[in-house]
């Protein structure tokens, strides 16, 4: 993808560091009322066939900030209940002048398959499929941390959590890899991530040893809602080894910033004493900024971007 081109959000992997840091530089002119829409008027629709409260809020939000108008599209009362395809569905979303479409579902791939199918020039952005990718969220996440440090090259970025299931890790190791961060993983082994060896990454099973000297320390929750019928240890058990809290959080360096993509399960993955502290007001700072970066998402795909 060249600089300037931005037809989709689909993949980190699939983004030039250009596109991101132009991403990231319009998110802070639209939170800094320094930069106008250069698409208001357009249509957006939501499809979120997932349970999501801070990023379809978000991407809404951001749309209406554009002067977008938006289509809630409610997969439960939608034609898609009545067996319409994925390409059915989107290319009549076009022809009622939708021309972007933020999809969440829960299969792997379904924008690459619908992308494949469809015979219009409609614009993707994906806001979680399966347990692949979740990009928006990695670059409102890296736009958060050049916040605070400036830069994350050379920084101790630590991912703790249920990081095989987990979405938000595959996308912001990629992006993280991308500008020279030193990421980290801590899980039990039975959230290990297969291939790890190919991530770039250094992995530990001991949350002690993985918060020591850590610039960051984004933390994720358990995702039961992925398991299916796979059987692990209990809550508890995990809790005890893996909790993150006031105490074992000192362990990290003394200007760390604590992260949380949400939703949290208090007092499983992070203490709520940790969360409620001024170092979890981060977390809430995620989400704010998290709107001015989906305001650059869609800005960019609309303005400069071209389907074809």
């Amino acid at each position: 993808m060249s600089r300037g081109l931005f037809e989709h959000l689909i993949n980190i992997e699939d983004l030039d560091k250009s596109v991101i840091t132009d991403i990231i530089m319009d998110a802070d002119l639209f939170k800094q009322n320094r930069k106008k829409s250069d698409v208001t008027g357009k249509t957006v629709a939501l499809m979120f066939c997932e349970n999501s409260t801070r990023t379809r809020c978000s991407f809404e939000e951001a749309a209406k900030k554009l002067g977008m108008n938006v289509i809630n599209f409610d997969a439960t009362s939608s034609s898609f209940a009545k067996g319409e395809s994925m390409k059915d569905t989107v290319e009549n979303l076009y022809a009622i002048g939708v021309e972007v479409v933020v999809i969440r579902h829960s299969i792997t791939g379904i924008i690459d398959n619908t992308l494949g199918k469809i015979n219009c020039n409609m614009h993707f952005v994906n806001a979680g499929d399966g347990n692949r990718a979740h990009p928006s969220q990695a670059l409102l996440d890296f736009y958060t941390m050049l916040e605070t440090l400036g830069t994350v090259e050379g920084k101790k970025v630590l991912i703790a959590g249920d990081i095989s299931f987990s979405r938000v890790a595959k996308s912001n190791i990629a992006l993280l890899n991308k500008f020279g961060a030193d990421v980290h993983l801590c899980s039990p082994k039975y959230y290990k991530p297969s291939g790890i060896e190919k991530l770039g990454v250094t992995y530990h099973d001991d949350i002690e040893d993985a918060l020591k000297d850590a610039d960051v320390v984004m933390v994720l929750r358990v995702q039961n809602e992925r398991h299916g019928n796979l059987i692990y240890p209990s809550t508890a058990e995990y809790k005890r080894k893996y909790n993150i809290n006031s105490k074992n959080f000192k362990l990290a360096k003394e200007s760390a910033i604590l992260m949380h993509p949400g939703p949290v399960n208090r007092d499983v993955e992070l203490s709520s004493e940790l969360m409620d502290s001024d170092v979890g007001k981060t977390i809430l700072r995620q989400t704010k900024n998290g709107v001015f970066v989906r305001m650059a998402i869609l800005n960019k795909i609309l303005s400069s971007g071209r389907a074809e």
